[in-house]
């Protein structure tokens, strides 16, 4: 597919195609001509020109996403570009801004917003090397320790340190960069370039450091908090959190796996688990709420009947639900407001099949993304599922992995599938009939890529067809049998297996210990 360009951006491409001539003419380019010759210069990663650009940009804000985004003069979208060199050219190009010799009086720059960048599986640059969120925190926090080092140690324009520059980022946190960005974070105050912390992800973290750079990052512009992966984070803790700490701006929480447990509820926790709900209620803006792998039988009402503002996006997947947490999101005001939600792990036929459908009715008009992965929906559900399914209009993705569906009744499915009209991704499960027979669900890691390959291209061709014959080329179907591709964790992978290995090692030799006393 080509996008059209105008010839404004045509001419821009010839001129930023000559590195040298361009560097050499800026100084005699309109400022209103930067923002173009910036996203002429990302496309065709000319990285010098790009530095340059970004050295003498002459405006008062620089914002990523909207340079990069689709423009009257070409509609490409190429904000999902996380090329490595252009955006290091970028980064060092802010820092050679402020050390610029150029009189402080001329500079504009105040705002710069870094938060637009979508990090994708599928890059398109040249280089094809990715600079992902956790890269892009290291690098900036880097710079700005850098700068403060260079600015203290040499002799500088006095107007130089006058400079202040809020730098809007997604912070990405793990024990890895850790101190780095603490230190950046810490002199936030003397450094021109002001980290501003839109968005926090934290994994493989101790408690007692995650609980100090939050405080770090100024809560009070905080949008989104995400503690995922080894943040050993448990109700009394976000308690804590909620006590000590406010988010008035928060609209997107997610909280790691295990962090409630009602199993083992005391009265005191029950008190607990009632506060934390208040809390959450106090947050006005808070749309987005994932709670993955807890366990909250019989409790989710008391978490979510305080909120003031209706969710948007909810995950409660795995979090062993029963009636009465299905009948409560059926019947709340939440649940004309959903736009995403997942339900996987929970047996929606078996347990509550009219209560389901009734919230998926309440949600049809807005529900973009529906995640029902290992609900044990069978061949007998399909129907019932096309008919709860058939008013989402707006439904663009739909994942039901691991759910055990014959060739048959996901042909049956596919041919209601092509309807929808906004759907563009559809993951699906490997058939039951791939398997050997006795497979029982949900599939443990050990039998899942236990089945018949070749079938299964068969059946995923015959299945590509239906949306073929239907005009669906639109439509992405897959089947990611180890979960859905997640830009963060696929850059911190070496240090995620690594601390998982770290802590086996751990147990295995406290159990050690234990046997060798006992013995």
């Amino acid at each position: 597919r080509t996008t059209m360009k105008s010839l404004r951006f045509i001419s821009a491409e010839a001129f930023v195609s000559n590195a040298e001539l361009a560097r050499k003419s800026l100084g005699a380019v309109a400022h209103d001509l930067f923002p173009l010759l910036f996203k002429a210069s990302y496309l065709l990663e000319q990285v010098e020109v790009i530095h340059d650009l970004v050295e003498n940009w002459p405006l008062f804000d620089f914002n990523m996403g909207k340079l990069l985004g689709a423009t009257v003069d070409y509609q490409e979208d190429l904000s999902h570009r996380t090329c490595s060199v252009c955006l290091e050219s970028c980064l060092t190009g802010l820092r050679d801004y402020v050390l610029n010799q150029s009189a402080p009086h001329m500079k504009k720059l105040r705002v710069v917003d870094l938060t637009g960048i979508k990090d994708v599986e599928v890059q398109f640059c040249k280089c094809k090397k990715t600079m992902g969120r956790w890269a892009r925190t290291q690098l900036l926090s880097k710079l700005c320790s850098e700068l403060l080092v260079y600015l203290q140690q040499a002799q500088c324009n006095p107007g130089t340190f006058e400079i202040s520059i809020n730098v809007l980022i997604d912070l990405f946190v793990t024990e890895r960069n850790y101190e780095l960005v603490v230190q950046a974070l810490l002199k936030k105050c003397s450094c021109p370039l002001k980290i501003c912390c839109v968005a926090f992800r934290s994994d493989n973290l101790t408690l007692q450091k995650f609980f100090y750079i939050i405080k770090l990052t100024d809560p009070s512009l905080l949008r989104k908090l995400e503690i995922v992966h080894n943040v050993h984070l448990e109700m009394e803790h976000l308690e804590m959190l909620f006590n000590s700490i406010h988010f008035p701006l928060l609209m997107s929480l997610t909280l790691p796996a295990r962090t409630f447990n009602v199993r083992r509820f005391t009265a005191a926790d029950e008190q607990m688990l009632a506060n934390i709900g208040e809390k959450m209620g106090e947050m006005t803006q808070l749309s987005e709420l994932s709670m993955s792998f807890s366990i909250l039988t019989g409790r989710i009402q008391k978490l979510l009947s305080p909120l003031k503002t209706p969710l948007k996006m909810l995950d409660v997947s795995n979090c062993s639900l029963n009636h009465a947490d299905m009948a409560f999101l059926a019947n709340s005001f939440h649940a004309n407001h959903l736009e995403a939600l997942d339900l996987s792990g929970h047996d929606i036929p078996e347990l509550y099949p009219s209560t389901f459908f009734k919230l998926l009715r309440h949600c049809s008009s807005v529900l973009r993304s529906l995640t029902l992965e290992d609900c044990n929906i069978q061949d007998t559900h399909v129907n019932m599922l096309i008919l709860g399914l058939s008013p989402c209009q707006k439904l663009q993705e739909f994942k039901f992995i691991g759910n055990p569906l014959s060739s048959q009744a996901l042909k049956h499915l596919f041919t209601f599938l092509c309807e929808l009209p906004m759907l563009k991704n559809v993951e699906f499960p490997v058939p039951r009939d791939c398997y050997p027979i006795g497979i029982t669900y949900p599939i443990d890691d050990a039998s899942l890529c236990k089945f018949d390959h070749q079938k299964y291209e068969r059946v995923a061709e015959e299945l590509n067809l239906i949306l073929l014959q239907a005009n669906r080329e639109d439509v992405k179907a897959s089947t990611p049998l180890f979960g859905s591709y997640d830009a963060a964790v696929q850059e911190t992978n070496n240090e995620l297996g690594a601390y998982l290995i770290k802590s086996f090692k751990e147990t295995l030799e406290k159990f050690t210990a234990s046997f060798n006393k006992m013995s």
